[in-house]
């Protein structure tokens, strides 16, 4: 393109629908996918059907009735198998460093497409506190580290409340790319980089986790129920071959949402700071 006027402005556009969550081009033209399915229908109503398939036999008595497979969608196959091969690559990294490396080089999981880098952690690896939570939000994803926004200098003022600050912690998210337009990690996007995630936690060896949000809580500790009913709970959490204790609260994006929830947050910590100081 030859007028750069015109260029920025293109550019400008493009920027705007990444940040807005556009990920997928369709047509140049607009269509009626409506009409493509009814057709679609009326085809498949038209054409000959195939012939029936032989009746099972109904198994004898005492023989054990045969289980039935749901069969999966492509879109899980898929999902299923990154999530496999994420595991694998997790269980072979000795280090944080060889773990960190393995996660910027996956390309399993489609988020790192629209992502800017990888936001992997931040703090002080082996301290006694690691904090999770659910996915980088801009910031996040311009800096490269995890919890760098509002929310991020929320959870400093929470921290230093305590007597901690990030020389003290560890801090990651269960997805560590952003999702465009900061929306919600899919439940695929979430199981992909899971084994991420707990090798992280079992190679950073702290004493305590935080979970922080519902998102991170229902991941990692296996919970159904909301934020607002786990939190302030203890729970056991198995890192590889040690078992620690985990603590849901709330998450600082949600406090600055909500800020007369800050007293139960504040509950929390004071209760996390109990825990460290009885050891």
């Amino acid at each position: 393109m030859s007028d750069p006027a015109a260029r920025a402005a293109l550019l400008a556009l493009l920027d705007f629908q990444a940040e807005a969550g556009v990920d997928l081009a369709l047509d140049e033209t607009p269509r009626d996918r409506f009409a493509d399915e009814t057709a679609r229908r009326a085809r498949k109503a038209q054409a000959p059907s195939a012939a029936e398939p032989a009746p099972r036999r109904a198994p004898a008595r005492g023989e054990p009735q045969p289980t039935a497979r749901p069969a999966l969608s492509p879109a899980a196959s898929i999902a299923t198998d990154a999530a496999e091969d994420a595991r694998e690559r997790a269980r072979r990294s000795a280090s944080l460093e060889e773990l960190e490396a393995i996660v910027r080089g996956f390309e399993g999981c489609a988020l790192r497409m629209t992502a800017k880098q990888v936001a992997f952690a931040d703090g002080v690896p082996g301290a006694r506190v690691m904090l999770v939570g659910e996915a980088p939000g801009a910031e996040e994803d311009r800096i490269g580290k995890p919890f760098m926004g509002r929310s991020g200098q929320l959870l400093d003022r929470m921290l230093a409340a305590i007597g901690l600050d990030r020389s003290g912690v560890y801090i990651a998210n269960i997805v560590p790319w952003r999702p465009p337009g900061n929306r919600t990690p899919t439940p695929q996007e979430v199981a992909i980089c899971r084994p991420f995630i707990e090798r992280q936690i079992e190679l950073a060896r702290p004493d305590i986790l935080v979970c922080l949000g519902g998102p991170a809580a229902q991941a990692l500790l296996g919970v159904k129920e909301g934020i607002t009913k786990t939190r302030g709970r203890w729970f056991p959490y198995r890192a590889g071959e040690r078992e620690i204790r985990a603590l849901a609260t709330l998450h600082p994006a949600y406090l600055l949402r909500q800020p007369i929830n800050k007293r139960y947050a504040w509950r929390d910590f004071r209760a996390l700071r109990k825990a460290l100081d009885e050891g």
